[in-house]
């Protein structure tokens, strides 16, 4: 399992850039020097979306913002996503006694996890292999579980003791070290045998990280304290409290008057300009090995886009490169993104989407050929249906808005005639996606694991369905003949190079239907007041507050 939905705005890739208070933007993405901190103070944190929910496992979650602010700061995991070697790569974290080892029986994988000693939850019982067992149950046999990837092939869980856990997988699965990474661990003995979605939904008291969740104010904020039972190394800081800001304008405001200390803003025009600029007593990361990709989201099932050929058709109608050159062109960037894998797997991309350029002889023959006409409007018609639709988007997204505007401009050249609507996160990716209540989207995922997998997006084993109580992510209603077989052998196969070359066949089936249409991968753009000091920089995986317990205010 990897991809969450980034819920109000990001996705890019090329070449990064970071500017530390004016002038030129260069291409770096390391971070400035760390500079020591005092201990104790508070900070504020401009936070651009609100999550649905905090029960991590469930479709409510979808939100990668939930897991910047409470998940990945109170939720232990078994990996960790750390740079080894300058690539981004998971590496046991210090809830595991060791590296957890997995080996192939009798056609079967078996992996072994040994818990530190040290490892407890905020109440002071160990963090302990029934632990493991109840996390992986609950998603394996749960309904309404955002994705089960890897999960589903869990034959049993076996504690021998406490600090052991023995899970048995029915076939090997290549992404193994995602189990327990992405979604991490849940308290068995305070959540066994009760809700865990009621107890979990509006935040909860329990951590097995560095911070506790101190208080959810519903549309106003987050605020973290220090879990004092962590073993590792405790938070500098006495408080930190995320400030919802969904406008990226107002947040830059709150930004350089000192109301909020720092910001994970989405790359707008007007943040791009004011980066480029320089903006005084602020400091600023843009990293291009980002893990978030933007595109346009068809819904297979749904007129016109359960036509190929019109999937096709709309993927030769629009010109990607200028619209990333028009949004992200002020950072550099200008490359389109050819495949769904991004760039922290780009190792197992295609490039098949390169064959997407504008080309209006294009659409004219694939329209034609699929029976449609245009009308006296210059729109295609087919038996009495008009190629019109409506493209569904997040409100309150400046940068969104001027995409889908130049996406209107393009189409109607073509033939095509877009409207569009504006959601709240909680309504599309709670209750619209997940139902197929929509012709075409535009949003972004991001991939919350190194680990080439597609499937929980594009396999047809994980559309959303009464069948399988709404779980799972292909909201695209993606099926192609072929494709789950390569995609279940990019989950299964050890061997790299086949590996490997079993996602790149994926792409171009992908490629070759439109299934969607990846538009670019978005930088990641980091910034904070001088009086905020630690070893700041983005994790493209966990966000840029994963190692929140070393900030503080600089001494």
């Amino acid at each position: 399992m990897k991809p969450r939905v980034w819920i109000a705005a990001v996705s890019l890739v090329a070449l990064g850039a970071c500017s530390t208070g004016g002038g030129a933007v260069t291409d770096r993405s390391a971070a400035p020097s760390a500079r020591p901190v005092t201990q104790g103070g508070s900070l504020v944190i401009g936070a651009e979306q609100e999550p649905d929910c905090a029960d991590w496992i469930a479709t409510c979650a979808g939100a990668i913002w939930g897991t910047y602010t409470m998940q990945v700061p109170t939720i232990p995991q078994v990996f960790d996503t750390r740079k080894v070697g300058g690539v981004w790569a998971p590496v046991p974290s210090d809830m595991m006694a060791g590296e957890p080892q997995a080996t192939m029986q009798g056609g079967k994988q078996v992996i072994t996890y040994k818990i530190s000693p040290k490892a407890v939850w905020s109440d002071g019982k160990p963090i302990s292999s029934a632990d493991l067992k109840y996390t992986a149950l609950q998603i394996r046999d749960g309904d309404d579980i955002f994705d089960k990837t890897g999960y589903d092939r869990i034959e049993k869980v076996d504690t021998p003791d406490a600090a052991t856990a023995v899970v048995t997988l029915k076939s090997a699965y290549a992404g193994w070290r995602s189990l327990f990474s992405v979604y991490g661990v849940l308290p068995a003995h305070l959540l066994e045998g009760k809700d865990r979605a009621a107890i979990m939904k509006d935040g909860y008291s329990f951590s097995g990280g560095p911070w506790k969740i101190a208080s959810w104010q519903k549309g106003t904020s987050v605020t973290l304290v220090p879990n004092d039972k962590y073993w590792g190394d405790k938070p500098k800081l006495d408080k930190v409290t995320f400030s919802f800001l969904p406008d990226t304008s107002a947040a830059f405001q709150a930004l350089k008057s000192g109301q909020v200390d720092a910001l994970y803003p989405s790359p707008q025009l007007d943040a791009i300009n004011q980066i480029k600029a320089g903006l005084p007593g602020i400091q600023s990361q843009v990293d291009p090995q980002s893990g978030s990709l933007e595109a346009v989201w068809f819904n297979n099932a749904a007129a016109p886009f359960d036509s190929a050929a019109v999937r096709q058709a709309f993927s030769y109608a629009i010109d990607r490169k200028a619209i990333v050159q028009r949004i992200y062109g002020g950072l550099g960037v200008t490359q389109v993104a050819q495949s769904f894998n991004t760039p922290i797997v780009g190792a197992y991309a295609g490039q098949d989407f390169s064959a997407y350029q504008l080309d209006l002889g294009q659409v004219d023959s694939l329209m034609t050929g699929d029976g449609w006409a245009k009308g006296a409007d210059g729109v295609w018609a087919k038996s009495g249906q008009r190629a019109e639709f409506t493209m569904v988007s997040l409100a309150a997204n400046k940068r969104r808005d001027l995409m889908v505007q130049i996406l209107q401009e393009q189409l109607k050249t073509a033939g095509f005639a877009m409207s569009v609507k504006t959601e709240t996160p909680a309504n599309l990716f709670s209750k619209i996606t997940p139902k197929g209540a929509y012709q075409a989207g535009l949003w972004s995922l991001v991939d919350t694991f190194p680990d080439p997998t597609l499937s929980a997006t594009f396999n047809s084993a994980n559309i959303p369905s009464d069948a399988n109580g709404f779980s799972g992510i292909n909201f695209i209603r993606a099926k192609a003949d072929g494709l789950d077989g390569l995609l279940e052998k990019v989950d299964t196969t050890l061997e790299v190079p086949a590996r490997t070359e079993a996602a790149k066949q994926a792409d171009a089936v992908i490629a070759k239907d439109a299934l969607s249409l990846p538009l670019d991968t978005v930088p990641l753009v980091l910034l904070w007041a001088d009086k905020v000091g630690g070893p700041l920089a983005i994790n493209p995986v966990e966000g840029p507050f994963w190692n929140l317990e070393q900030w503080g205010i600089a001494s």
